[in-house]
């Protein structure tokens, strides 16, 4: 089943409405749109201040629907993520970090540039930030021809998104934002269990917004649609393989630098290059998963 054009309509009308309300929301200068540089999947239009490093660990853990025998997904890792961030200017930062890996590409070393190239305020009603992404996986090579880890070349290793994220913070209590990416992958799975062939392109749209509760919780939530034939069709049982990454968390920012956030979502992955071509649990069958991520800023 192919998305509907009024599935298209209505994320036009919902595009169309939040860039009317952003108008209304023009400060001299938005402080902390969102109050960490990630949503829950998503990036945030968020960089370090310049001198700050950002240390943060971050856990998905098995489905809910496992019940008592897994602790309801407590006893399983879906993913794991160890992150250094750091800030070369106010709007320049730098990542290094580590996953897990919960795709078919394991052991995930991945860098990260970010460049905020405006900030809300008098002039714009946006923040805006590009955000460049490449992923290496570091799995051992296998011996079977037909396996995706076989890695006849390093190219193969190799995984990219870019995206660019428009942001806005419309009042003191609500923020939203808009991600046009593209993520590309040097090696796609061709006999892997997949019922339509995969491409090596894959665009995608996310949108994220967040709902400050009082000064230091927030309720986040963001979704990512990639766009993909094979993802929205189904097999001939009516099921679906591939399903839009979705999550919604809470936002706790505790002082002295942490920010602790807690989140369920149907995402195994943790990074874009994971998550976006990834993603095979449907949150109406109870695959959907608990999260946290704490974050911790240092002044060097």
């Amino acid at each position: 089943m192919q998305i509907s054009f009024s599935l298209y309509r209505y994320i036009f009308l919902i595009i169309l409405m939040s860039l009317s309300l952003a108008t209304i929301a023009q400060e001299k200068s938005a402080h902390q749109t969102f109050k960490d540089t990630r949503v829950i999947n998503s990036q945030s239009v968020e960089t370090l201040q310049k001198g700050i490093l950002d240390f943060r660990i971050g856990h998905r853990f098995g489905d809910i629907n496992g019940g008592w025998q897994t602790l309801w997904g407590l006893e399983n890792a879906a993913d794991v993520i160890f992150e250094f961030d750091y800030g070369l200017t106010d709007n320049i930062m730098v990542g290094l970090m580590r996953t897990k890996g919960s795709g078919l590409l394991k052991q995930n070393v991945s860098g990260l540039f970010k460049y905020r190239v405006l900030r809300q305020g008098e002039r714009s009603p946006f923040s805006v930030a590009f955000s460049g992404l490449m992923t290496i996986s570091t799995m051992p090579k296998g011996t079977d021809p037909g396996r995706i880890n076989f890695f006849p070349i390093f190219a193969h290793r190799i995984s990219y998104n870019v995206q660019a994220i428009f942001g806005s913070k419309v009042s003191e209590r609500f923020a939203f934002q808009i991600s046009p990416q593209w993520t590309y992958r040097n090696i796609v799975p061709t006999d892997d269990g997949l019922t339509f062939p995969d491409t090596n392109s894959l665009p995608s749209v996310s949108g994220a917004f967040k709902f400050q509760l009082n000064k230091s919780l927030a309720f986040i939530f963001d979704m990512t649609i990639p766009f993909s034939e094979h993802r929205s069709e189904e097999d001939a049982d009516g099921n679906r393989q591939f399903h839009y990454p979705l999550g919604l968390g809470i936002e706790w920012e505790t002082g002295g630098g942490h920010v602790f956030q807690m989140n369920l979502t149907n995402s195994t992955g943790i990074v874009e290059t994971d998550y976006i071509p990834y993603t095979q649990s449907d949150w109406l069958d109870g695959e959907y998963r608990f999260g946290f991520t704490i974050a911790r800023k240092f002044k060097l």
